[in-house]
């Protein structure tokens, strides 16, 4: 039998109740559970594939010649109307998730993409197509609101941290089918050539509509409703076979429920200045705030709505190879993201972030020295080399800045203030793109190889900030990864209230066993070493 939960400076507190040795793929519920994940991840890959699908479609002259070959500010305000229509769905978001439910969100949000992409395939003029996008983005923040927050609340507590990672990860999925589509249609002599690539934009949206209700709530929401057998029954379920007496689910129940009656201790009256108040709010406030500007801020811009821009100015003007290229990145991009998001609980968030900086900054440079003797010199070598520090800059971004940046924003933050303050990053990453798909094609058009200097120096800030301020959050709960920044009196707090109320003995040595089950140290040994 296996030892009680492990309470050892707040790590690792639920790995000794964890029982069942079989892989989960081999566990049919678990299988259910993860599937039911799955169908939350593909959120993000509808906001993926349009980043991409406005990459190629600059390059289709079917999509140019419909909408009068749009440049400058025209071409901002075609890629920034999508985040503009997010911002305009902010102040409701998180009140829907948090009212409603995380999974009437995403229901919702999933249904006006769905009616939003069958305008953008019939759009006959730019304002229908600008208007369509508009839509898109506001039931885009709905849906991305509160999916990562059901993953991350409903995973099996030894893999939340690669489920949630994996989220912003499946961005790329959307973006290497948007990609290939655009690349596939480039030969289509009719408005097809854009139309296809916009219908396919809403085929997420259809599949979370036909399943998202038989979806599992979150059983912290449940919980925060006064549902608490509703919840009980969903962590046992899920969690352990069914068994509402297993350790593993009266520890998960009973620090749920610690951490909400906390919450409503501290904070009776929660709103959004509740985010300003504490030392510990505003620590998190800090880190949510910079890593969502830094996702977006550390040169990927350009390449993510822009690649043509940049082919064009290092002399690939050629639009099959552009799209080529690009479809070949988002493929790549999407490995190197997928194989980081399985990483976070070995190498720890911390590691990766400092890791990710550090490159972005070696290659970004390289780059824009490839970049200026393309520009100066007409070196041809020097042009092409930039291609290949694209692909390199990718791989350190998609280290940290693809997988963690929301799950890291979801776990640091309490449960009471989970849905505002996600609501804050998704803010603060629209503004960002705007901003991003508004300068970009006007500074790269005026400064040239210039403008990179600009990046080399914000990737500099970006990695002291980083190695200053981001905090490693590897193998705490959830609840305990919210309450290490109100300092570790409030993780015991945490921890003793479940441990106390699941029938668990806190030990001098920091680590507990039920009182009716001693482990040995072979048999906790045998326990960590799970593959579940």
């Amino acid at each position: 039998m296996a030892g009680g939960p492990a309470i050892v400076s707040g790590q690792e507190s639920y790995a000794h109740l964890i029982k069942d040795h079989k892989v989960w793929w081999k566990n049919r519920r678990l299988l259910a559970l993860n599937g039911w994940i799955v169908l939350m991840l593909i959120t993000s890959s509808t906001n993926g594939y349009d980043g991409s699908m406005m990459n190629g479609l600059q390059s289709l002259t079917q999509w140019n010649a419909a909408f009068g070959y749009p440049q400058g500010s025209k071409l901002g305000l075609l890629n920034a109307i999508q985040n503009i229509g997010s911002l305009c769905a902010y102040p409701f978001s998180p009140y829907m998730t948090d009212g409603l439910g995380r999974r009437f969100s995403v229901g919702f949000g999933a249904s006006l993409m769905v009616a939003a992409t069958i305008i953008q395939t019939a759009s006959q003029n730019v304002n229908m197509f600008i208007g369509a996008r508009f839509l898109i983005g506001f039931g885009l923040t709905f849906a991305a609101s509160a999916a990562p927050l059901l993953v991350t609340e409903i995973a099996y507590p030894s893999q939340r941290g690669q489920a949630t990672s994996l989220y912003n990860s499946v961005w790329y999925l959307g973006s290497i089918i948007a990609a290939w589509t655009t690349y596939g249609t480039f030969n289509v002599p009719t408005s097809w050539a854009w139309r296809i690539p916009s219908a396919i934009q809403g085929l997420p949206s259809v599949i979370q509509i036909c399943f998202i209700w038989f979806c599992p709530e979150s059983p912290r929401w449940l919980m925060s409703k006064g549902r608490e057998e509703e919840a009980l029954k969903t962590l046992a379920y899920y969690h352990a076979d069914g068994d509402e007496k297993d350790p593993l689910v009266e520890y998960e129940f009973e620090e749920i429920k610690a951490a909400i009656t906390f919450d409503r201790e501290v904070a009776s009256k929660v709103g959004w200045l509740t985010l300003f108040k504490t030392p510990g709010n505003r620590k998190r406030l800090r880190i949510i705030v910079a890593i969502a500007f830094f996702s977006q801020w550390s040169g990927n811009g350009l390449v993510s709505y822009y690649l043509n821009k940049v082919f064009d100015a290092i002399g690939i003007t050629n639009p099959t190879m552009q799209l080529l290229i690009n479809g070949l990145l988002n493929i790549y991009n999407f490995i190197i993201a997928i194989f980081a998001a399985f990483l976070v609980d070995r190498a720890g968030r911390r590691l990766l972030f400092i890791t990710s900086t550090l490159g972005m900054i070696v290659f970004w440079t390289l780059q824009t020295v490839c970049f200026s003797l393309y520009a100066q010199h007409g070196n041809v070598a020097a042009g092409h080399a930039v291609v290949a520090f694209i692909f390199l800059f990718y791989g350190f971004f998609d280290i940290a800045f693809t997988p963690l940046i929301v799950s890291y924003t979801v776990e640091i933050l309490p449960f009471h203030l989970r849905a505002k303050g996600f609501t804050v990053f998704n803010f603060a990453i629209s503004l960002s793109l705007i901003f991003n798909q508004y300068v970009n094609p006007i500074a790269l058009q005026k400064l040239g190889w210039k403008y990179y200097l600009v990046y080399v120096c914000w990737l500099t800030f970006e990695a002291v900030f980083v190695y200053f301020y981001v905090v490693e959050t590897k193998g705490l709960t959830l609840e305990e990864t919210a309450a290490i920044f109100d300092g570790d009196d409030t993780v015991a707090q945490l921890a003793g209230k479940a441990a106390e109320a699941a029938g668990v003995v806190v030990k001098g040595s920091g680590s507990t066993t039920p009182d009716n089950e001693k482990g040995s140290t072979s048999e906790v040994e045998m326990v960590q070493g799970s593959t579940v």
